[in-house]
């Protein structure tokens, strides 16, 4: 858990300064990386063609908002000169996929080579197989190269990447080997883009500086870190569920061999396939024993990663072929598998699990207008510890769509973030909190671009008169009621930009909850003296017995060679004298 800092102790602000440093930094090499493939000149691929047309409109399922204006983004920068950096960002089933889909026909249609990389072999073979469907009525040559192709295939699959004849190649990160030469790469698309290491992005960057790269990413990316970012990296936002989806409904019981049986017959009764998870190698084989045993008529088959590679292929080929009733398999099945026919999913020990996991389990059903249900399978006589409590409450109280936006938990925040900017700066999210990070990230870009721009930091406030008042500035609990609504007056008050803002929170305030408290009033004063100093570049104002210290450029501003004495005997004419002094500055 996060350390809470003493108030007005020094650790607070060494590790706000040390941040703040970090974030100039790596605002810098955002704008330094993006600005560097703005000078390097990529291919500009034509405006869409016929084919690009005929073939969007193939497509069998309504666009949704979000992703019609990813994928109209998309083709913008692909038509550009300067290589695209794009990342789509979108919840589990919200159609990312199809971005990549379209930006590829687009590629291959525009005389380029297009390649997909995808985290697990499983997964690569999936997207191997949905090209060659979606692009059988085109000359298009689709190749897959990964763990199951064989020695033969792969040589052949090489010297036809490198002499052109192969289009679309489909893999894991085989395709990033020396070996791999291609004769007119075009595009490179990345899935589930945050399974990869750090060390395997930068290697990709390298050797694709020039080629428009496209990736797709599952994480939850929260808006504020979305528009923090906004101008420094190009980045499209699914967050509208497609319109005949339902949402996810997840059930949180004990192991019980009734419950199992019932979930199993109840999707196999309606013509649906289930997802068994069974997270350890070393006992699968029993627990199949046992659901054979509990489900006699069902076809249920077994796969996980140690398993040889034809066998593996077979098995999920028949899933995918939906001659498998029941798939019981490890976590391999977490990475973006897209089977419609799969409505149902247990999780066995699902308290092993993180929530990003869960989420991402719970993701492979609910892809078709079915309703879908997620079980959480939890041991019976085993005590749990408070974070798989907290995990799985959440995994309840999250059933609507898009939720992977809206999971609030720190945790995933911080994986979130870690995930887009780096493991460097996920420790500074951490020591800061995530929404003051985002707010200097957003003034770090902004100040880099040569941007004018007010900080959220750049004058404090320091008033001992109001430390020792009666009334002190606030919102109190007989004033607003409710602690959520209460938390964002004050953090309205914290983050007004300019005294028109401040009128029209008092006047909101005034209609919302009725006429202004006292330490409503000082609160709004207070906001307000930091606005005036901001705009004045002072640093901090202070008040220490009557005397008014200004300092700007590290330099406290006197009169006569003395510090101003504040008049008036309240809180009050204290504050307005302050203002009179702070508005005498040029």
């Amino acid at each position: 858990p996060p350390k809470l800092d003493t108030l007005g102790g020094s650790r607070w602000q060494k590790a706000r300064a040390v941040a703040q440093g970090a974030i100039r930094d790596y605002a810098a090499k955002l704008l330094r990386i993006q600005a560097e493939r703005q000078v390097l000149s990529g291919n500009a691929f034509p405006p869409d063609s016929d084919w690009q047309r005929e073939f969007e409109k193939s497509f069998v399922y309504p666009e949704t908002p979000d992703q019609l204006r990813a994928i109209e983004q998309t083709k913008a920068d692909m038509e550009a000169a300067r290589p695209m950096d794009r990342l789509i960002c979108g919840d589990v089933g919200f159609g990312k996929t199809e971005v990549a889909v379209r930006a590829i026909f687009k590629a291959a249609v525009g005389g380029k080579q297009a390649a997909l990389l995808a985290p697990t072999t499983v997964l690569a073979y999936q997207h191997y197989q949905t090209l060659r469907q979606r692009f059988a009525d085109y000359p298009i040559e689709v190749a897959f190269l990964g763990r199951l192709a064989s020695a033969a295939e792969e040589r052949r699959v090489l010297a036809a990447i490198a002499s052109g004849e192969c289009d679309v190649v489909v893999g894991t990160h085989r395709l990033l080997s020396a070996d791999v030469r291609f004769a007119r790469l075009g595009l490179v698309a990345i899935d589930e883009e945050q399974r990869f290491g750090v060390r395997q992005k930068e290697r990709w960057k390298e050797r694709f500086r020039s080629i428009d790269m496209l990736a797709l990413s599952a994480t939850p990316i929260p808006r504020t870190l979305y528009l923090a970012l906004a101008g420094a990296r190009d980045l499209s936002l699914i967050e509208t569920p497609p319109s005949n989806r339902l949402p996810i409904e997840t059930v949180v019981c004990p192991y019980d061999e009734r419950t199992i049986r019932a979930a199993i017959e109840k999707e196999l009764a309606r013509g649906g396939q289930v997802y068994f998870l069974h997270n350890r190698i070393a006992s699968i084989d029993r627990v199949c024993r046992r659901l054979r045993e509990l489900l006699p008529a069902a076809r249920i088959e077994i796969g996980h990663g140690q398993m040889d590679k034809e066998d593996l292929e077979g098995v999920m080929q028949r899933f995918v072929a939906g001659e498998t009733d029941v798939l019981l398999a490890t976590s391999i099945i977490e990475n973006g598998l897209d089977i419609p026919n799969a409505n149902t999913i247990l999780v066995d020990r699902a308290d092993r699990f993180g929530l990003a996991d869960l989420y991402q389990l719970r993701g492979r059903v609910g892809r078709s207008n079915q309703k879908a249900f997620a079980y959480l399978l939890l041991p019976r006589d085993r005590f749990l510890m408070a974070d798989a409590k907290r995990r799985i409450r959440a995994m309840q109280e999250y059933n609507q769509l898009g939720a992977g936006f809206r999971i609030a938990l720190r945790d995933l925040e911080i994986r979130g973030a870690g995930n887009l900017l780096g493991t460097a700066q996920s420790g500074h999210i951490a020591a800061i909190g995530f929404e003051l990070y985002c707010r200097l990230l957003r003034e770090a870009v902004s100040a880099v671009q040569g941007k004018k721009v007010r900080s959220a930091l750049a004058c404090k406030v320091s008033v001992d008169f109001l430390d020792r008042a009666f009334e002190k500035p606030g919102l109190p609990a007989s004033y607003i009621s409710s602690v959520e609504e209460r938390i964002a007056a004050h953090r309205q008050a914290a983050e007004a930009g300019s005294l028109a803002e401040i009128r029209e929170l008092e006047q909101s305030w005034r209609d919302r909850f009725g006429p202004l408290p006292e330490s409503a009033r000082l609160l709004l004063a207070e906001a307000e003296l930091r606005i005036l100093g901001s705009d004045r570049s002072l640093e901090r104002i202070e008040v220490e017995d009557d005397k008014l210290r200004l300092q700007r450029n590290g330099r406290y501003l006197m009169v006569g060679g003395r510090f101003p004495r504040l008049t008036g005997d309240d809180a009050s004419s204290k504050l307005a004298s302050i203002k009179k002094w702070i508005l005498t500055l040029a």
